[in-house]
């Protein structure tokens, strides 16, 4: 089924009752590819994540032990604060609302800093990575998440522009206080809805 055949579905409410398209997006079947900075090449074997900050003790996964944490599939939409959106794509990883039973909080993580390699930063309140299905994605429509788009593991943010999901995710930072990622640095919006076309502060 083409974009065009799917233009009712489209005009519809997407899984939490807001319009499958935000405004000031248009529709497209293309995944692009935008980055800042070169493109890091991680093997698998190599590839590690932490969780660290405002937590009991520091946890660290491999790849293989990673792949042992609960895995989910989701089906979601992708907003690009550059105006476009796809549809419906099959993401597959670990919620962060199963990962974060992993971790023992201290009570006063109320933030979250996600960490890429390449040096990327992005900031996000703690119960809004819970409650907003987002996903630490390493599969996309079945298949293993190219680099170009952040594979090995990238974050996927379905309620909030796509920035707000780091590439290449190797660490989480759990705070106290909230402090801006890249992007918000340089003038994105800290909140990024894409139904209030929160772009930029």
């Amino acid at each position: 089924m083409g974009l065009f055949d799917r233009k009712t579905e489209i005009l519809g409410k997407n899984s939490f009752g807001k319009p499958k398209l935000p405004p000031g997006q248009t529709a497209t079947d293309k995944f692009q590819v935008l980055t800042y900075g070169e493109t890091p090449s991680i093997p698998r074997d190599k590839w590690r994540f932490d969780a660290v900050g405002l937590v009991e003790q520091e946890l660290h996964w491999s790849w293989e032990e990673f792949m042992r944490l609960p895995q989910k599939k989701l089906r979601a939409d992708f907003h690009c604060v550059t105006h476009w959106s796809r549809f419906d794509d099959e993401w597959e990883g670990v919620l962060f609302s199963d990962f974060v039973k992993q971790v023992r909080l201290k009570p006063e993580a109320k933030f979250v800093m996600q960490h890429a390699y390449g040096g990327y930063t992005t900031n996000l309140p703690l119960q809004w990575m819970i409650d907003e299905d987002v996903i630490l994605a390493h599969t996309l429509n079945g298949k293993s998440l190219d680099v170009d788009h952040g594979g090995p593991m990238r974050v996927f943010t379905p309620r909030r522009y796509a920035w707000k999901g780091a590439k290449w995710i190797n660490k989480v930072e759990f705070m106290a206080k909230d402090k801006p990622g890249f992007w918000e640095e340089n003038g994105y919006s800290n909140s990024a809805d894409p139904w209030k076309e929160e772009r930029f502060w």
